[in-house]
């Protein structure tokens, strides 16, 4: 049930969304050299990695210098990228990884591999399951790069205070995870963008 309606909604969001998509890529080309999309590896269900489609929304090769974003105004972020992370139109493009099926609207955010290798074998349970668009600990987290901005050791706080707490959130999830639970992380979602 939860994989037809990821199926059903992606299709008709991405058809429903294409004049918006269209906008943003050419507002991407127009204001920052480089590509439309931004694909990055991500670790997904089974362990496996895959490629996770974004926006571009940082300079390129911007990714090499780290993978974490500290502070909203960080200077790796272009112009328009700015705003396409205040309101989450980067993650738009995944619409497309829940219609091949590497992700769902709903499920645990997929971490990249130097972050899982890290994982204990009770937070790898959360690569039992397909990884989501949003969920419970990326609502909770919604201002995580202001808070990295605020420690003096951005890597090292999140791996040892916000990570282990976003794992144990979405571990939680697992144990009462349904679709109608879903429904409510997608209202939830919608909720807080709308702020």
């Amino acid at each position: 049930m939860k994989r037809l309606f990821d199926l059903f909604f992606s299709f008709f969001g991405l058809m429903i969304l294409s004049p918006l998509l269209v906008i943003i890529g050419i507002v991407i080309i127009c204001t920052s050299s480089g590509g439309v999309f931004y694909r990055q590896v991500r670790v997904g269900k089974g362990n496996l990695d895959f490629r996770i489609y974004k926006f571009r929304t940082m300079k390129v090769n911007s990714d090499k210098l780290g993978l974490l974003t500290v502070g909203g105004r960080n200077p790796r972020i272009t112009s328009i990228g700015y705003y396409l992370r205040k309101y989450k139109l980067d993650e738009l493009p995944q619409l497309i990884n829940v219609l091949i099926g590497n992700m769902s609207f709903v499920g645990p955010r997929p971490e990249v591999r130097k972050y899982v290798s890290l994982y204990s074998e009770k937070q790898r349970e959360v690569l039992k399951v397909i990884p989501g668009i949003t969920d419970l600990a990326s609502i909770e987290y919604r201002g995580e790069n202001d808070i990295l901005s605020k420690q003096s050791d951005p890597n090292k706080y999140y791996i040892e205070v916000i990570m282990p707490h976003k794992l144990k959130i979405n571990l939680e999830y697992l144990e009462n995870r349904s679709l109608m639970k879903d429904i409510e992380v997608i209202l939830k979602t919608f909720k807080v963008l709308m702020k």
